[in-house]
This record gives structure tokens, C-alpha cells and sequence, in this order.
């Protein structure tokens, strides 16, 4: 049946999705994975929906940069003796393994520092930066870095803790020129700086480094974020927060320093008074460049007037001089730097997909089919914390690898605009949880220890995370337990308890009355229709990456399974019996289709239960097709004996235990 009255939506040929990567210092916590999954889900339908060869779903290791560097020389001291390559393998090997135990299922699982991935992952950073600086977007500027007197050496990022600048910012922690909210600013902007080695208060001194002028892309830029606005499944936050970088300079300084700014204000750079409300706690001027606002902020710092900085876009960062990084070729007379983190970080997704095509024997340039072609779609997955990242400064990198003058929607061949899906904040007992902040999140490992990984998926889901930020409340964790049901459990009872029955009847039934074999009936046009519906809901659903509303779809017409099969079951004779077998195995069959990305494994063993073609069953271009004909021909509808008390999804060892004591 394909006489659709609705629109469908429209998938690409061939699609790339990642996820936010997980430093290299670090093992993974709830929050990791939480959003690892939501891309996962999403990867493993576009697999079913446009072909399995057309996605390549792959992510990585972050294993660059200050934050593992400071971690590593923090082991050190404890008496590690291995190198730090030693140190970020370790951890790359166990995040694998951890995404590995919730059925992630990656093409490749990558480390930009390790191994071929990091071959590449070189190659690819030197061809981004050769074509910016054929665009005439790279500047050699000065700029301060941060020195510690005490140890006589340069700090990075991580061995300075301040507050963070950014007016509002609720960071705990701010860095040396980001804070852990994902802020940029300058290092002299930091506020209140201290050298995590001495103590003290560092210095600044100049060095100079490369920087792409993402200042100068605001015109593309304004044009880009009109563009995604217009689409429906663009999180209204996620235009908020970007636009909000678009603004001219601003200071934000507090009222009680008015009589000081009055004296001082012939010194400073033309500006404007835009302050909205003379009763507010803070004034706020507003300068036509970043220099001039700079050159602000110096005669304020001289006078000891405090000062909070606004959103704007600034040059972006491209070297450093860390030694923990991707070398980089000598330009313009720099010598011995390495990338800075960020946008080689941004850089690396497409190194892994190189990687994975390379693995499969594919050509140098097959990875442009996916990255480079308007055929295609890079679908990617954030925390919203990292939307200037992969918002402003990505989308403007790739667009200057045109050359001087990009079009917002490149040609066949050059690389495109990606689509960004943030997430909101998924807090903890409903709190703010961080590995640098005083609450720490528990470990994605501990988890396991009391719910299954289908019961972590099904809850992740089910959340809105696209809209609200969203607090995981489980009862394992939680101090303060309500007698209520375990709000990690309840998306999975849809599989423990619901979808388990209806399987179980109808098993149960075909082996009683029709000694296993499933009996040959016609299905009903309702049927059909009603298949139909949750399918073309699910389609639009996904399409639209809202995962909350997909997972509402599938808890209505699995429900509504068991309400047909008890409905029509009572005084059924043998040939009613046989129609009502049929008819449910018709709609069991989509279920577990539409089920498939969330529920991997399980729905996998459902099929093979019901002796149907796995590499027919999952696709979508047989959805629409009745269940008999994917079966496969070489069982002869014989089901395999589900034997009494057997489940195909499971409750964790954990849960039943508390069932049993609650019970006694």
C-alpha cells in the first residue's frame, strides 16, 4: 500500500553522522553516552531507511590538547610511567568498549591520535589549512598567552582557572581563553586568573599564532542561519544561542563604576550607550570592532574597573605551541606549532570517515560522496554547549575551503554546510553535573550495574532533549527514592512488559493451535492502514529528530496490538484464530521494524524467532510489504519454540532482585 495522502519526507542518497567526541583523558559518563545514542538511533534508521553501504556512522577519541596533557602530567606524578600516547590509548580502548555495552554501533570508533586514524587525521588538518590560506582567510596576529613565573614555562589551556568573562556565564570554571559552558574570549579577559602549577597569579606575555578570520564571515554567516531557520527541525534554541554571537562588541559594567567610566571615557574607543534600563544593575556599551573593544577593555583593566564581555564572533584560533598536537607545517615564519585543538577537533570527523572508507578498500576520494556532494547530508550531534563551535566557526571554515569568494550552497565536489542536531543539558537528580564541575556525574559503566542497555536507550529517547533540558532521576542513584516507578524503567516496561506479551501470546498461540507453523491468512486493510500510519509518523518523526514523539508512536501502536489480539481473540473459532494470528504477526512485524534502530538486538532475535529475512525485514523498502513475504524460505513458516517464561527483552538482574525484596 503506497497511496500516501500526506507528503513524505525527504532522506539524502548517502549521509554521515557523528557525535560529539569524548576527551582523550576521560572515560564516559551517562552524559557521553546519552547523547552517543540519540546519534546511534538516528544512524541505525537512516542504515534501514536509505541502505546500510549509503550511512557511515563513525566518531572518535578528542585525544588532543591541554586537557589531556594536564591530566597526564597529574598521573605522572601519582607514578605513571607510561607515555602519554600509553595514557590516551588506555582510554580510548575502554570508551570503545563502554559504547560497545550499549550497542553503539559505530562503522569505526576512531582516535585522532593513534594508529592510521591519526595518519590521516594529519593530512587532512594541513589540506584544511593550505585552503584558508588560499581563501585569504588565515592572519598571523600576537597575542597573549599566559606564563608562569614560578616554573619558568608557558601554561596551556587547562593550567589556568579563572571566571569566566561572558556576562552571564555560569561556568564553575573558566580557562584560559574558554570556559567549560564552551565560551571563547580572550586570555587577558579571563577573570581572576591562577597558574594551577605555582598557585599564582601568571603572567601574559605575546606569542603569535595563526587565526582564521571568522570575524570578517558574518555576512555568509547571517545568510546560513536564515537558512536552517527556516527548517521545521531546527531547535528554536539552538537560532537563539548563534544569533547571540552576531552582535557588535559589547562591555557589560556594573553602575557603581559609572563616576569612574564617566572620568576615563575620552580615553576610550568611539562607543555607544545601548543600556535598556537605567535602573538595571549593569551599563552596557557597544563598540563597531573587536579591536576597538579590546583596546577598551585595556584602559578599563588599567583604571581597576571590572568588566564582563558579550557574545561576538573573533578570530579563530587555528595554532598553539603545545607539543601534544597535530604538527603543523611551518607558515609565514611560525615554526614548531602544533593545531590548536578545536579545529583540528573539527577537522576529525572527516578523517574517520577516510579512515572507515580506506578500511573498506575504497578510493582516496570516496570520502567526497558523502561530505562533498549535494546527494548527501553530514548529520551531527552536540551538546548544546559546543554550538559556536560547530555552529559559526565550522560552518565558515568549510564554506572558505571554496576558496575567496563561497556561495552558501557549495557545488558537487567542494565540502557542505552540515546539519547541527544540539541536545540540551541532561542533568543529574536535577542538577548541573560535570567532570570539572563539584557535581560529578556518574559513570556511564555504573549505569550497567542496574539497567540494561535497551532500558537506557529506550529512556533516552523518550526524552526532549531537542527543547528542555531534561534530569535523569534514577532510583539506583538517587538519595531520596519516591515510591513511584523508576523513571529509568518506564520506556522500558514498553518492551519488558508490553511488547514481551503480545509476543509471548501469539507465540504461544501459533504453537498450541498450529503446532508452531504460522498459519496463511489474509490481512485486513485496517490492518494496513493502521501499519501505515505509525509507519509514515515514525518516518516524519526521525526525519525531524524528534525522538520523544517517535518513542509516543510506537508505546501507542504497540499497546494497541495487544488491545486488537484481546479484542478479537474471545470466541475466535480455528479460521478467526488464524486471520487473528496473521493480522497481529502483520503488525508485529512493523513494530519491530520501527523498533529496530533503538532496540538493535532484541528486535534482531524477534525476527529471527519469527524466521523472517534479516536482510529484508529491517529495510524500508519492504516495509510496506506484508510480513509473509520476508519470510525466509528455508523454515517454512515454522516459528522457533519460545519455551515457557521466555522473554526476548529483559530485566536487569538488579530489578528483579528489588521486585523479589519488595515482594517478601
Amino acid at each position: 500500500m503506497e497511496n500516501f495522502v500526506r507528503p513524505r519526507p525527504e532522506f539524502p542518497k548517502r549521509a554521515v553522522v557523528t557525535s560529539g567526541m569524548p576527551y582523550g583523558n576521560k572515560l564516559l559518563h551517562y552524559g557521553h553516552v546519552g547523547m552517543t545514542l540519540r546519534a546511534d538511533i538516528f544512524a541505525r534508521f537512516l542504515r534501514d531507511r536509505i541502505g546500510y553501504d549509503n550511512v557511515i556512522f563513525s566518531s572518535g577519541t578528542d585525544c588532543y590538547g591541554s586537557p589531556s596533557i594536564e591530566s597526564y602530567r597529574k598521573l605522572c606524578e601519582s607514578g605513571y610511567t607510561g607515555t602519554i600516547e600509553d595514557y590516551v590509548r588506555g582510554n580510548h580502548e575502554k570508551q570503545a568498549e563502554i559504547f560497545k555495552k550499549y550497542e553503539i554501533g559505530f562503522n569505526g570508533f576512531y582516535a585522532s591520535a593513534l594508529g592510521r586514524a591519526k595518519e590521516i587525521h594529519e593530512e587532512v588538518c594541513v589540506e584544511f589549512l593550505q585552503k584558508l590560506i588560499d581563501a585569504g582567510m588565515v592572519s598571523k596576529h600576537s597575542s597573549l598567552q599566559f606564563y608562569d613565573k614560578k616554573f619558568d614555562t608557558l601554561l596551556n589551556g587547562r593550567q589556568v582557572v579563572g571566571k569566566c568573562p561572558i556576562d552571564g556565564c555560569t561556568s564553575e570554571h573558566g580557562y584560559a581563553d574558554e570556559c567549560g559552558l564552551g565560551h571563547q574570549y580572550l586570555p587577558q579577559d579571563l577573570i581572576d586568573p591562577v597558574s594551577t602549577l605555582s598557585g599564582e597569579t601568571p603572567e601574559l606575555v605575546k606569542i603569535e599564532n595563526l587565526y582564521f578570520d571568522l570575524d570578517k564571515c558574518i555576512p555568509l554567516l547571517q545568510d546560513w542561519i536564515s537558512s536552517i531557520e527556516k527548517d521545521k527541525d531546527t531547535p528554536p534554541f539552538m537560532v537563539k544561542e548563534i544569533k547571540e554571537f552576531f552582535k557588535k562588541p559589547e562591555i557589560y559594567i556594573k553602575r557603581s563604576y559609572q563616576a569612574e567610566l564617566e572620568a576615563i571615557k575620552d580615553q576610550l574607543p568611539t562607543y555607544v550607550d545601548i543600556s535598556a534600563n537605567e535602573k538595571a544593575p549593569s551599563m552596557t556599551i557597544q563598540f563597531e570592532t573587536l579591536n576597538m573593544r579590546e583596546k577598551a577593555c585595556e584602559v578599563l583593566a588599567s583604571h581597576n574597573i571590572r568588566y564582563r564581555t558579550g557574545k561576538t564572533l573573533t578570530p579563530f584560533r587555528l595554532t598553539g605551541d603545545i607539543s601534544w598536537g597535530v604538527p603543523c607545517p611551518e607558515i609565514n615564519g611560525l615554526k614548531n606549532q602544533t593545531f590548536y585543538v578545536w579545529p583540528e577537533s573539527l577537522f576529525a570527523p572527516i578523517s574517520f570517515s577516510r579512515t572507515y572508507l580506506e578500511s573498506q578498500g575504497k578510493d582516496d576520494d570516496e570520502w567526497k560522496k558523502f561530505w562533498c556532494s549535494r546527494d548527501a547530508k553530514v548529520y551531527q550531534f552536540l551538546g548544546e554547549d559546543n554550538l559556536y563551535f560547530y555552529g559559526p566557526a565550522q560552518q565558515a571554515l568549510f564554506l572558505y575551503t571554496q576558496g575567496k569568494n563561497p556561495v552558501l550552497e557549495p557545488v558537487d565536489g567542494e565540502l557542505q554546510t552540515t546539519k547541527i542536531n544540539p541536545i540540551k543539558s541532561i542533568l543529574y537528580l536535577n542538577q548541573k553535573a560535570s567532570s570539572s564541575g563539584s557535581i560529578k556525574p556518574p559513570m556511564a559503566e555504573e549505569f550497567l550495574n542496574f539497567y540494561t542497555a535497551e532500558q537506557f536507550r529506550m529512556h533516552f529517547l523518550a526524552m526532549n532533549l531537542s527543547n528542555n533540558n531534561v534530569s535523569l532521576m534514577p532510583k539506583a542513584f538517587n538519595p531520596n527514592p519516591t515510591e513511584e516507578l523508576d523513571p529509568m524503567v518506564k520506556e522500558g516496561n514498553l518492551l519488558t512488559n508490553v511488547y514481551n506479551r503480545i509476543l509471548r501470546t501469539v507465540f504461544y498461540s501459533t504453537q498450541n493451535h498450529f503446532g508452531g507453523v504460522i498459519p496463511q491468512a489474509e490481512i485486513s486493510d485496517e490492518v494496513m492502514a493502521t501499519c501505515e500510519k505509525a509507519i509514515l509518523d515514525v518516518e516524519m518523526f526521525m526525519h525531524d529528530k524528534k525522538f520523544h514523539q517517535v518513542y509516543n508512536v510506537l508505546d501507542v501502536f504497540i499497546r494497541n496490538i495487544n488491545k486488537y489480539w484481546v479484542k478479537e481473540v474471545n470466541g475466535a473459532d480455528e479460521e478467526k484464530l488464524k486471520s487473528l494470528t496473521a493480522n497481529t504477526l502483520q503488525m508485529i512485524f512493523v513494530a519491530n521494524t520501527l523498533l529496530h534502530p533503538i532496540v538493535p538486538k532484541g528486535t534482531e532475535n524477534v525476527a529471527h524467532y519469527i524466521g523472517l529475512d534479516q536482510e529484508k525485514c529491517f529495510s524500508w523498502d519492504n516495509i510496506f510489504k506484508t510480513f509473509y513475504e520476508l519470510l525466509s524460505t528455508d523454515r517454512g513458516h515454522q516459528l522457533i519454540t519460545l519455551k515457557e517464561k521466555e522473554d526476548f527483552f529483559m530485566r536487569h538482574v538488579w530489578q528483579l532482585e528489588q521486585m523479589l525484596k519488595e515482594n517478601q
